[in-house]
């Protein structure tokens, strides 16, 4: 995925963020459902982002961006802060 197309995804996956809280709030879902759904937004979003930073770092270092691949959930969910 190139720069464009990751922040698409993180803007289809804000938008679906806003659709699952209205959804809550109009009785459409459980909170059980909207808390599952958000879970798996949240780790979608930090994976995005992660990659969008990584390979915004390669180009300023030289290195090709496009080289550059998604990490797994697991690894972007358990970086140290």
């Amino acid at each position: 995925m190139d720069d464009k197309e990751v922040l698409g995804r993180i803007n289809g996956l804000v938008d679906e963020e806003h659709k699952l809280r209205q959804q809550l709030s109009q009785g459409k879902l459980t909170a059980e459902e909207e808390h599952a759904r958000l879970k798996e937004l949240e780790e979608a979003l930090d994976q995005c982002w992660d990659l969008l930073r990584r390979r915004r770092a390669a180009r300023e270092t030289g290195n090709d961006p496009d080289a550059e691949q998604a990490h797994s959930t697991s690894e972007v969910e358990n970086y140290l802060q």
